[in-house]
């Protein structure tokens, strides 16, 4: 009874960590955002067939590219409490499958975005997925400053999914600097809420470098002060209305007051009331989108 037991579990266990190699809650948010992205840049009745192409075609090569980004740094990831039960690190999975694994699904979610959107689609999501993997896993090991290059596949994509509905325009590129700000005090929150962990990695980000966490808050003061007039920019080019103008700088403006109050006591607490605002500001600020877009 035990060794058909274990013999029914085993498989469940190990899909599960495949599964997990993908970043499904991280993956959620590429979905959402690609999603946004093609119902603000339709111009015509919505094609749902479309649509779930090119939603599930993004989840894919970002369930891709998120696995490649684990086999290439699962030294890392064993080195921190957070991530060392990850499958790679544990040992519950090797490298050679999992990178097989990552590139059936990014070569399956290229073929499916090229036939079932479009080719622009697909090559956007091409770059996405080389700029993660190729570009930006590498360069965090180098440079702090590899954030600002991580923020360029985070926020692509939404641009896959305008692309597969409209050519591409400003009003794409205003969608995307709205991501691509964002994730930068979302990424600061981040590593200073869990600064003793990354502490074990030696890797070259702010909080490893910055113990007092001044750098740490004026970078994360800038970038709020910058979402603010970024933020409004999808309704200068006409993607949104007043009604999304209003509430996405009324957001950014709380952000900004939830960084000036970690930057005047920089501790744990206010910290992580700084990464979950952040949590929430996407989410929020896409729903106005879609709720000025509707109406």
């Amino acid at each position: 009874m035990t060794t058909e037991a274990a013999a029914i579990t085993a498989p469940r266990s190990r899909l599960a960590d495949f599964v997990a190699l993908t970043k499904p809650r991280l993956n959620s948010l590429v979905v959402v955002t690609a999603g946004v992205g093609y119902v603000a840049a339709r111009g015509g009745p919505f094609e749902v067939i479309t649509f779930l192409h090119t939603t599930v075609g993004a989840m894919l090569v970002a369930g891709g590219a998120a696995a490649l980004n684990q086999v290439a740094e699962r030294d890392l990831d064993k080195q921190m409490q957070r991530t060392r039960d990850r499958p790679l690190p544990s040992g519950r999975l090797q490298p050679s499958e999992a990178t097989w694994a990552a590139l059936l699904l990014a070569g399956a979610g290229l073929v499916q975005l090229a036939l079932g959107a479009n080719l622009t689609a697909a090559v956007v999501a091409l770059a996405t997925l080389l700029s993660y993997v190729a570009v930006y896993t590498p360069l965090k090991r180098a440079t702090h400053w590899a954030l600002l290059v991580g923020a360029v596949p985070g926020a692509l994509p939404v641009v896959i999914g305008w692309s597969a509905a409209a050519p591409l325009s400003a009003g794409a590129w205003s969608l995307f600097a709205v991501v691509f700000v964002w994730q930068l005090p979302h990424f600061l929150a981040l590593t200073w809420l869990f600064r003793n962990d990354f502490a074990r990695t030696e890797l070259p980000l702010l909080s490893n470098a910055d113990p007092s966490g001044r750098r740490t808050a004026t970078h994360l003061l800038v970038y709020a002060g910058m979402l603010i007039p970024v933020s409004v920019t999808p309704t200068w080019y006409g993607v949104a209305g007043t009604t999304y103008a209003v509430g996405a700088v009324a957001l950014s403006v709380g952000l900004l007051a939830l960084a000036v109050w970690f930057a005047r006591g920089r501790g744990t607490e206010r910290a992580r009331l700084l990464f979950r605002a952040t949590l929430l500001y996407l989410p929020v600020v896409w729903g106005l989108l879609l709720l000025d877009s509707a109406g």
